[in-house]
């Protein structure tokens, strides 16, 4: 009989939790003091059992509950002493504070951040050039305010805003705030805290003249978009001698700004998009750079757009398993801590795999006792072994 050469002997989920520090969870829980109530159901049973929803694509507290029931005689496996009650994850869910789930990513990110980013395939012509977006996630209105006016047929959603900025060359978040849908992105801006010569580049829906005078002072360059009707004067134009056949229309140096309270320099470079068919004016306060250098920058800006899609088309955010703010915004969170350990993971087997693939494949064999990086750098050996045997050791074996 042929023996599988990838087994282990602990399941796929235990290895995957082995990327997480017990330390970790219990230092947090010390800190947020988040076990103080609890006898059994503690913050690291919590997490697993979220983690296990969350990677196994559980749609109700009760599929939760029921699948954990049938896994009872394995889930010591896991660290899990009992199996929680649908009753008791959605307490846990409503009372113990999101701001713990958060506070284990972060301390998650800060271990492997470094990780990341010297294993990243990416390659970036500027250093420290950090991305910030926002992504909505719809819900009712009477869990978080809806932004705009009310529809004509009155059936109005309100949304999550998840606010987050990335290092490109970590393709994680490093920072991540969570309003309604009706908070201005602008105030996401004075949270943000950069060391001297970092690049930010976003949309123009944060644009904030306030904070760009402070990032001047501070030695913090931005690329962005200029708004339709901002008001500007120019005080020079530069020679783009060479570089109109890269898509560079123009390049000037410009004051912005309504009062001479709020005005200050930038570079403005309009931009044609071959590609798109469409023109792009950029501002940025760099006058280092070339013109398309800056272009190229702000194109970095849909890395972000992937990392959005990449979390909500493998770990949808449709079916939440809480009905409160609290309870929503964890699942989040784990989402995000999910993300993080597929990406350590995806970086360190030897086989390039697609991010989709590789969720798809441990989604399916969570329970399943195979060594995980053993199959993602050589799945196929197995299927080798057996179609390069003697034929008469195959009849033995069928």
């Amino acid at each position: 009989m042929s023996k599988s050469t990838n087994f282990s002997g602990t399941p796929i989920i235990k290895q995957i939790l082995k990327y997480i520090s017990p330390e970790i969870i219990y230092r947090t829980a010390r800190e947020h003091k988040s076990d103080r109530y609890y006898k059994r159901f503690k913050t690291y049973d919590h997490l697993v059992t979220m983690i296990y929803a969350v990677l196994s694509g559980c749609c109700s507290l009760r599929e939760v509950s029921s699948i954990l029931l049938a896994c009872e005689g394995r889930i010591n496996h896991i660290g899990l002493k009992h199996f929680p009650k649908r009753s008791t994850l959605a307490d846990a869910n409503k009372k113990r504070q999101s701001e713990v789930f958060a506070d284990i990513y972060y301390k998650l990110h800060d271990k492997y951040k470094k990780y990341l980013s010297d294993s990243s395939p990416i390659v970036l012509s500027v250093k420290n050039l950090h991305i910030i977006d926002s992504t909505t996630i719809s819900l009712f209105s009477e869990i978080l305010k809806a932004a705009g006016r009310n529809p004509p047929d009155g059936k109005r959603k309100g949304g999550i805003k998840v606010h987050t900025m990335i290092n490109a060359l970590e393709d994680v978040p490093c920072l991540i705030r969570m309003t309604s849908s009706a908070t201005c992105d602008k105030s996401f801006l004075k949270e943000i805290d950069l060391k001297k010569g970092s690049i930010v580049v976003f949309d123009k829906g944060y644009n904030s003249f306030s904070i760009f005078e402070k990032w001047n002072r501070q030695g913090i360059y931005f690329v962005t978009r200029q708004h339709e009707n901002a008001v500007w004067d120019q005080i020079e134009e530069y020679d783009i001698n060479g570089l109109e056949e890269l898509g560079v229309l123009s390049d000037e140096k410009i004051r912005i700004g309504k009062t001479a309270a709020i005005s200050f320099e930038v570079r403005r470079i309009k931009y044609w998009n071959e590609e798109q068919g469409k023109e792009y004016v950029f501002i940025t306060n760099n006058f280092d750079l070339k013109a398309d250098q800056i272009a190229l920058i702000y194109k970095k800006r849909w890395q972000i757009e992937h990392l959005f899609k990449r979390l909500k088309q493998n770990f949808p955010l449709k079916y939440f398993l809480g009905d409160n703010r609290n309870a929503i915004e964890i699942q989040i969170w784990v989402s995000l801590i999910i993300q993080l350990l597929m990406l350590v993971i995806q970086r360190i087997a030897d086989k390039k795999w697609s991010f989709s693939n590789m969720v798809s494949i441990i989604r399916y064999h969570l329970m399943t006792y195979i060594d995980l990086i053993k199959f993602l750098n050589n799945p196929d050996a197995s299927w080798e072994y057996l179609t390069t045997k003697p034929r008469d050791q195959l009849e033995l074996l069928f």
